[in-house]
């Protein structure tokens, strides 16, 4: 069964993705919740109706974006993780954690969705890509620090 996503739902697909899933996950919870719809003609139009729209907001938001990443140029966020004697860090980094890394030392509000971040296995520094826009990209340095 084809289904658009209306929200983000973990191992199944981001909101407004179009995917398969079997009939009655779709039937009887994710349609019932509000939380897909089924992926007919109707729907489907709707759907490229409110991605085009989207994409006219994010083109309005350019010059936001080219200027947050003149602001990231050069800057190192600093965060706290949990490592054993020999470096190694308990877990792992993720991108909400550079998210909230970017809203409490710089003050500025990245989705998550938006920071690419490398295999982090060491404490030590790292580089975070950070894709505002299509062309527009920033890279922040990363440096982890033992707690």
């Amino acid at each position: 069964m084809d289904i658009i996503l209306l929200q983000d739902i973990e191992k199944v697909g981001y909101k407004h993705d179009v995917v398969k899933v079997k009939s009655g996950y779709g039937r009887n919870f994710l349609i019932p919740q509000g939380i897909a719809l089924i992926a007919n003609k109707a729907n489907r139009d709707k759907l490229e109706g409110i991605l085009k729209e989207e994409t006219a907001k994010e083109a309005a938001r350019v010059d936001d974006y080219k200027a947050m990443a003149e602001k990231l140029s050069g800057k190192t966020l600093k965060i706290g993780v949990k490592a054993g004697t020999s470096g190694k860090i308990f877990g792992s980094v993720t991108s909400v954690q550079v998210a909230n890394a970017l809203l409490e030392q710089l003050e500025m509000e990245v989705p998550r969705k938006k920071i690419e971040l490398p295999v982090i296995k060491t404490i030590g520094s790292y580089q975070a890509m950070i894709n505002f826009y299509e062309d527009i990209k920033a890279e922040v340095e990363i440096e982890l620090i033992q707690e």
